[in-house]
């Protein structure tokens, strides 16, 4: 366990999928999904993080294990502001003499009243003072991208809840844009597949396990296959399956589609010196859904243009908001409030 003195700094992740905590000085000190089991009688939090990850789709009538964070935003302010209480004060120890300073990253295109949301949660939670900056500006400074410059940079964050793509020049986002298709997306859009195609009935952390397995963007040399369980839909009992890497490929054409566009938006809207700078460099992917196989052949294949996927993609947005705190003057006030 880590523990603070006067003056702690900490930078937060907000993931729908997971939230991740950045200590100063100290880098990652925490990394747990964004899940809450819930006692729906009387309303007590029962576990947070994977002890609450291991209870979606095993608990019995009364407990329910909920995801307080829905395509990037608060979708259960309470839930939350519980969730957040835990991981500061796990994060802080026992000793914690003051409250600390947190940064938290929100989508790019979140609305005030998403933003608000987000820093009254964090202030009741236990923090001090609170800062936002947006996700692919965090994420483009977590990736080791020299963002102060007068030259372009195109990252495409593609979290559990939202895909952030922006060109980001002198501290600042030129172009940008956010949808609502991600990680979490891809979850559903398998398990609706293996529903509609198979006549099974399979829970999410199978869909996410086929994903990482044998999920791909663009088709695989070797048509990689795996076994899973579910429930058949005509008999209601249990059933074992061997899907193919290529089914899942169709499965996810759709959100994967919506990706490539999304980025593709951006670029036409980039200014030419600046789209020369992206030519030259390529375009950084960051956020866990980057990691989805193929995915980044797809991109460039779309765009034309580089892709590099980052060192640590999955860690890239917590780091770089860690590391903003350092930087609050620096950054443009567009990019954060306090």
């Amino acid at each position: 366990m880590w523990f603070f003195g006067m003056g702690a700094d900490m930078g937060i992740d907000l993931g729908t999928a997971t939230v991740l905590v950045y200590a100063k000085g100290k880098g990652i000190i925490l990394q747990e999904p964004s899940v809450v089991a819930l006692d729906k009688i009387t309303k007590k939090v029962l576990a947070v993080g994977e002890e609450a990850r291991q209870m979606i789709g095993r608990t019995p009538g009364n407990i329910v294990a909920i995801r307080p964070l829905r395509d990037g935003v608060i979708s259960d302010y309470d839930i939350t502001e519980k969730m957040l209480k835990y991981f500061i004060k796990k994060a802080c120890g026992k000793r914690r003499i003051s409250a600390p300073r947190v940064m938290v990253c929100v989508p790019c295109e979140a609305t005030e009243v998403e933003k608000r949301a987000v820093k009254d949660a964090t202030i009741n939670a236990g923090a001090k003072k609170v800062y936002l900056i947006e996700e692919p500006i965090a994420a483009a400074i977590g990736a080791g991208l020299d963002i102060t410059k007068a030259s372009g940079n195109m990252i495409i964050d593609i979290g559990g809840g939202t895909t952030d793509v922006a060109v980001i020049s002198l501290d600042g986002m030129v172009v940008r844009n956010s949808i609502k298709v991600a990680g979490d997306h891809f979850d559903e859009a398998i398990i609706k597949y293996i529903r509609k195609k198979h006549k099974l009935m399979i829970g999410e952390r199978t869909a996410e396990n086929m994903k990482i397995t044998i999920g791909t963007a663009y088709k695989r040399e070797n048509n990689a296959t795996m076994e899973v369980r579910g429930r058949d839909l005509i008999t209601g009992l249990p059933k074992n399956l061997t899907v193919y890497s290529e089914e899942i490929a169709e499965a996810l054409n759709e959100t994967v589609t919506a990706i490539v566009e999304c980025a593709h938006s951006v670029l036409e809207k980039t200014p030419p010196e600046l789209a020369a700078d992206i030519m030259e460099k390529g375009i950084m992917m960051t956020g866990g859904g980057s990691l989805l196989h193929g995915l980044d052949e797809r991109i460039s294949q779309a765009t034309k243009i580089p892709v590099i996927i980052a060192e640590n993609p999955v860690e890239c947005v917590a780091i770089g908001t860690g590391k903003a705190l350092d930087y609050l003057d620096n950054l443009d006030s567009n990019n954060y409030s306090s």
